[in-house]
């Protein structure tokens, strides 16, 4: 060691347990709050309404009453939402004391409308009786009860159901204490949540997530929060791992063999630290990069126009009718048909209510038969001057197309570019449709944000008791060192200052 680094070594060195004593006091907190929810997050997630649930909720459709074509209902639409392809075009039935086919119609730029199939109009605004019978319908629950009407409460504070606002929220009076929030603009059922995810999610992603509902319904305020106080976390966690090492003695060790100078929690603060400490800085580091500090993992904005040339939507009209037949009352009913285009050619995609599809052409209602050399040849529309460098038909989940906690399409094809941003695109092969789709960044984000936080690695999460163990295992390690360090925090705050020496001699002359 240098002269110069001698003489620095005690500044920096108490730099390090000032920065790590006074971030750690708040900072244990949080990391105690962000295991403990983090393991209730492992089996109650946030509050969704599922495509399962959506589909058992509706009716099945009636085709025979949908007398209005998917162009009419899109001329009787303003001409700003109309001059362009709309994203999504889906018959359903609203519920109520008369079944009504309605277009749930998704405009180009998010904005959401209902038209009514049966005779045209645009329909909305929706009021709290017509939202009660809607509710009613869908949860075929009679006692259904408008409760108030919102524009956000603590389950429905994403940002995605911005165009569906304001929302009826409708207790339904069953014995999980269901509730469901239906659109005031077009009547959909957005949302549900059950007692038991309500109050498991204030022990769960709540808190993991800083999600009360005045933060997070300003988004930048929220997201800004959320990144320094992930950064003041991560000083507060190095610092600790630096410091642990330097305390710490495998050989010469302290008296009794102790390999720590410390006792009681200060023990168990150092060796649960040093152990868990790799794992404590690797979940904050990553998910305080899942808040795209710096806009370091932004992703390119979808291709409008690529997707255009590549399903050849609007070529001509929607055929409608469709060849079906009417639809009958079990469960294998269609209740949703998606208006879908593959290379310029109309289908339709019927899902049940268990969410399953079957595509059918549109013209003849025979099913649909897309090969292998029809999704290649026009998905070289969707990266201009790039080239397919492999099509693999991929049956099995991999380390980049996974479920967990959502559904991916199996199988699927997966096509590689040459592009610079050496693109994936996974296709559907039922329905020609785009499923999903990463890039270089995207891929490197996987790792330093899915795998590192929440250890979803294919060859553990496929077998579910073992990654709950090691998520458990990690987690309590983790806790263990962050619950000693509150307490240890927790008597310092209380401990009373030392008077200074002109404090000790005044009390002395005042004893004498």
């Amino acid at each position: 060691m240098t002269f110069a680094w001698r003489r620095a070594w005690p500044r920096i060195r108490h730099a390090l347990y000032w920065t790590h004593r006074w971030l750690g006091i708040g900072g244990c907190l949080l990391f105690v709050m962000w295991f403990v929810s983090g393991v209730v997050m492992m089996y109650v997630g946030y509050p969704n309404l599922t495509d399962e649930e959506r589909l058992a909720g509706l009716g099945p459709v009636r085709f025979e009453q949908a007398t209005v074509t998917p162009s009419a209902a899109l001329d009787a639409l303003p001409q700003a939402v109309r001059a362009q392809q709309p994203r999504r075009m889906a018959l359903e039935m609203q519920g109520g004391a008369d079944p009504l086919p309605v277009w749930r119609i998704v405009d180009a730029r998010g904005g959401r409308h209902a038209v009514s199939a049966r005779d045209g109009r645009v329909l909305g605004p929706v009021d709290a009786s017509q939202a009660e019978a809607i509710a009613r319908g869908f949860s075929a629950q009679p006692g259904a009860r408008w409760v108030e009407t919102l524009e956000r409460d603590q389950w429905t504070v994403p940002q995605g159901l911005n165009p569906l606002r304001p929302l009826h929220r409708i207790e339904v009076g069953d014995a999980a204490g269901t509730e469901l929030y239906v659109s005031s603009r077009t009547g959909e059922v957005v949302r549900d949540t059950t007692r038991s995810e309500r109050f498991w999610n204030w022990l769960g992603a709540v808190p993991h997530w800083i999600y009360f509902t005045p933060l997070r319904a300003d988004p930048p305020l929220w997201h800004d929060v959320v990144v320094w106080l992930s950064a003041a976390c991560i000083v507060s966690a190095v610092t600790g791992i630096v410091i642990g090492i330097l305390r710490i003695r495998l050989r010469r060790r302290f008296r009794n063999g102790a390999v720590t100078p410390y006792t009681g929690w200060m023990a168990w603060h150092h060796i649960a630290g040093l152990i868990g400490g790799f794992f404590v800085l690797t979940w904050i580091v990553s998910g305080w990069l899942s808040m795209n500090p710096n806009g370091w993992f932004q992703r390119a904005p979808a291709d409008a126009a690529a997707m255009a040339r590549y399903t050849g939507a609007g070529a001509s009209p929607f055929p409608w009718p469709p060849t079906v037949l009417p639809a009958g009352e079990d469960t294998a009913a269609p209740r949703e048909a998606l208006l879908i285009w593959f290379d310029g050619k109309p289908l339709l995609q019927l899902r049940d209510a268990q969410a399953r599809g079957r595509v059918i052409d549109a013209a003849t209602g025979a099913p649909a038969s897309i090969s292998r050399d029809d999704i290649v040849h026009a998905a070289a529309r969707l990266r201009p001057g790039a080239a397919i460098m492999q099509a693999t038909l991929q049956t099995r989940e991999d380390f980049h197309w996974y479920g967990h906690h959502r559904t991916r399409v199996l199988p699927v094809w997966r096509l590689e570019f040459d592009d610079a941003a050496r693109s994936w695109l996974y296709i559907d092969p039922a329905s020609g449709q785009v499923a999903g789709g990463n890039d270089r960044n995207a891929r490197l984000r996987r790792w330093l944000f899915n795998a590192a936080h929440s250890l979803d690695f294919p060859w553990l999460i496929q077998y579910r008791p073992a990654w709950d163990l090691v998520v458990w295992c990690l987690s309590i390690i983790g806790a263990v060192a962050s619950a000693s360090g509150v307490v240890i925090g927790w008597r310092r705050l209380r401990r009373k200052p030392k008077p200074s020496p002109v404090q000790r001699g005044l009390q002395g002359s005042r004893v004498s």
